[in-house]
């Protein structure tokens, strides 16, 4: 993992028209606070424990570095989305740590929760815009929330448009766009706050191959190109592995993919697999699609 982050810092020191300059970034305010051991994660659960009326999460520890990609699997009601809820502390566990950057959410009062929140952007599932704003008031909408000059937030919004090739569609509505439109402008809409953590629930769900492939290669530019670290919850493995498989950069300004097809030499991005609340499986893609863990098998099949 150091190896990869060392690499990852290396690319994108050299690469030249990042996104890191399209977010208007100067090194060393990339949206988190300050630099960090490698060996120090950015998100980290120990032992976490959730119910409602049954059991939500049992136990449940992972880490995640800075600049890396965690993928987390399972079934419907398995707690995949109740993972991000924590994280950005709209949910508090019954026991155990959430701890973000540093500090531990689960015990941040809500007037706290702020300075947390501002590192991270969220793109919910259905993209969940605002129907009775336009795509550049959707973008822009929490730039306003947060004070920043009108002029400043159309230029951040056309920018962030640009990056999700939208630029033609600022004055649109919602109901004009396809489902994959409407997915990017969620994307262009989290990163315009300048996040270091990006968050994305079932983003492809409902989308058929060639648009959730455009969506997944747009989360592998936000990860390649700016270093930004990600959780990925999804139940489509199809884009699992494509996440985990491509790679980004960009070449006389254009930004160019290419897709490994040896899983067992990607770095960089883990999957977490969760069963009926607990973890069932954390590793590389390799390590998954090669288990021999019959219930693993079986979600895999």
């Amino acid at each position: 993992m150091a190896d990869f982050l060392s690499k990852l810092r290396e690319v994108g020191e050299s690469v030249t028209g990042s996104v890191s300059e399209l977010l208007g970034r100067d090194q060393g305010s990339a949206g988190l606070a300050a630099p960090r051991p490698l060996d120090q994660p950015l998100v980290s659960f120990r032992d976490v424990h959730l119910a409602f009326d049954r059991p939500i999460l049992k136990g449940v520890s992972f880490d995640l570095h800075a600049g890396a990609t965690k993928i987390i699997l399972g079934g419907s009601g398995s707690g995949k989305t109740t993972i991000l809820r924590l994280i950005m502390g709209l949910l508090k566990p019954d026991s155990g740590t959430v701890s973000v950057d540093g500090v531990e959410v689960q015990r941040l009062p809500e007037d706290e929760l702020r300075d947390i929140r501002l590192k991270i952007g969220m793109v919910f599932q259905e993209g969940a815009l605002f129907d009775s704003l336009s795509v550049g008031e959707n973008v822009g909408f929490r730039l306003d929330e947060d004070g920043l000059p009108p002029e400043e937030t159309e230029a951040r919004v056309r920018d962030m448009l640009g990056f999700v090739e939208l630029s033609p569609f600022f004055e649109r509505m919602p109901s004009e766009l396809s489902g994959g439109q409407r997915r990017r402008v969620a994307v262009a809409r989290a990163l315009a706050a300048r996040p270091g953590i990006m968050l994305y629930d079932e983003p492809t769900t409902g989308l058929d191959p060639i648009t959730a492939t455009t969506i997944t290669d747009l989360i592998v530019k936000v990860r390649d190109l700016d270093g930004v670290t990600s959780i990925l919850v999804t139940h489509q493995l199809r884009d699992a592995y494509n996440v985990a498989r491509t790679f980004a950069w960009k070449k006389d300004g254009e930004f160019l993919f290419n897709a490994v097809a040896d899983l067992s030499i990607v770095a960089g991005t883990e999957f977490l697999m969760l069963r009926e609340g607990e973890v069932a499986f954390e590793g590389t893609a390799h390590e998954l699609q090669t288990s021999g863990d019959p219930y693993i098998r079986e979600f895999l099949s």
